[in-house]
């Protein structure tokens, strides 16, 4: 299943800049390797903010949410989830 995810992460300002730094390096590795297990197929920086949109294809809405919930930066985010659909006209 496929599934477009906006992840927008508001880090406190009152974080010390090392542990937002190591946290950071932690979503970095796992995301990392969710893209080269196949789950993580696209991530795309959203241009003058701290969000991306990605591109997830996993078995069932459940292990989405295991993987989202298992990100380090999951505490500091507001995420919107959308279930893709193959559309009609499309050739691919």
């Amino acid at each position: 299943m496929l599934y477009l995810v906006r992840m927008d992460v508001k880090i406190p300002h009152d974080l010390p800049a090392e542990t937002a730094a190591e946290i950071k390096a932690r979503e970095k590795a796992y995301s990392q390797q969710l893209q080269r297990d196949g789950r993580w197929l696209h991530i795309w920086r959203v241009v003058g903010e701290y969000a991306n949109y990605s591109v997830f294809d996993v078995a069932s809405n459940d292990e989405l949410h295991e993987l989202l919930q298992d990100l380090p930066l999951f505490p500091y985010m507001d995420i919107q989830v959308t279930p893709l659909a193959k559309h009609p006209s499309a050739i691919a």
